[in-house]
């Protein structure tokens, strides 16, 4: 008895304490048990309001946006290599193995894009794209298969079609020839297949050109929003919530993101959809000459005064600036009257006339300047 009594007491003397210190316990709410309970003395200080009206602006972009910017995934039937002993007829005989089966795998690809149209145009990379045996595209939470309209490698643009049965979204455009280095740049889209990420960060340049072979003299936008495998197509956006740039690619040796992504300028985007959507291909003018950049050295060999313009090396014999009368070592410095500071001004400009548009170079040739007229014709 004496055993259980002693047993029994420090539970008595327990349980007495428990209600001794009971009210003071229940005094402080359980979600004030751990860090302070009064607010940060930053929150509400005034140093702080502008931050807040540009997080404020972050949040509302996010709002407008995340109906407007679609998941896309692909598939793809690929052949698998035999083994090239399995594909010896000797080898096979010797062992007595019968004839390889070809076989075959499914591949999936991911991807982002932007809704350009209430009635379902889509549009995103080439490259996520090229070569698949299906898309589909996802807007909110609804999946729709996708046609592909048309896609144009040199730009890595595609355009595609949903049938949504009801009016979709289109984002807001806007002018990438107004974007400057240091302009906030917002992406969104979806890196590793997680939906609709937003990252944030500035315009590093405005106009980067030749950033890879497949691009040629094209322009880009570039920026250190982080910009991962998967943001391919999708926008990039302004801080006035308009799309400036379709997010292309990264440089990386990782292949994560280091802070140096490039996108495709919207005017660009916006004459290679117009195109897509009526020729489903882009055509492209075509003069058919060979050009260089103005180098000093060609500058002071030709009394120029600077080294704007594109030096002709070449040309394409019957083509359009040979029956124009352009001749090797002609250099141009305007078309219509418009300055080319350089070879990539005169791929541009050419590129985007219409075909059977004449134009007017202005050249130099052994210290003279000539005007010579020059029928665009299509590139082959």
């Amino acid at each position: 008895m004496k055993k259980n009594r002693y047993m029994l007491l420090p539970a008595g003397a327990l349980l007495l304490a428990s209600l001794f210190f009971y009210p003071f316990s229940c005094t402080k709410k359980a979600s004030d048990l751990f860090g302070e309970s009064s607010p940060s003395p930053l929150k509400g200080k005034s140093e702080s309001a502008r931050a807040w009206e540009i997080q404020s602006a972050f949040r509302d972009i996010y709002d407008l946006y995340k109906d407007r910017v679609v998941f896309i995934s692909t598939e793809q039937t690929v052949k698998l290599p035999t083994h090239p002993f399995f594909s010896d007829p000797m080898f096979r005989e010797f062992f007595g193995m019968p004839e390889p089966q070809q076989r075959y795998q499914k591949r999936t690809g991911l991807g982002s894009g932007f809704i350009l149209s209430e009635d379902g145009y889509i549009c995103t990379n080439h490259h996520v794209i090229a070569g698949v045996d299906k898309v589909t595209v996802k807007v909110d939470e609804k999946v729709y298969p996708a046609v592909i309209i048309g896609s144009d490698e040199r730009t890595d643009l595609a355009l595609l079609k949903i049938s949504p049965g009801e009016p979709l979204k289109p984002v807001y455009i806007g002018n990438s020839d107004e974007v400057r280095v240091g302009d906030w740049a917002i992406a969104i889209g979806n890196p590793f297949g997680l939906d609709k990420s937003f990252t944030v960060g500035v315009i590093s340049a405005a106009s980067r050109r030749d950033v890879d072979m497949a691009g040629g003299s094209e322009s880009h936008i570039q920026t250190d929003a982080t910009i991962n495998p998967g943001n391919s197509g999708g926008p990039l956006i302004n801080i006035d919530g308009e799309v400036v740039g379709i997010n292309r690619m990264i440089y990386s040796n990782s292949g994560g993101s280091i802070g140096i992504g490039f996108a495709i300028p919207i005017n660009t985007a916006k004459a290679v959809f117009e195109q897509l959507k009526n020729y489903r291909k882009v055509v492209r003018g075509f003069i058919g000459v060979q050009v260089l950049p103005v180098t000093k050295e060609i500058a002071q060999e030709q009394g120029l005064p600077s080294t704007d313009g594109a030096v002709v090396r070449g040309l394409v014999e019957g083509g359009p600036a040979a029956q124009g009368g352009v001749q090797p070592n002609d250099v141009i410095t305007a078309i219509n009257d418009t300055p080319v500071k350089g070879y990539n001004d005169l791929i541009d400009i050419v590129g985007k006339t219409p075909v059977g548009t004449t134009l007017k170079l202005t050249v130099i040739r052994k210290g003279a300047t000539l005007n010579l007229y020059v029928t665009v014709a299509q590139r082959p």
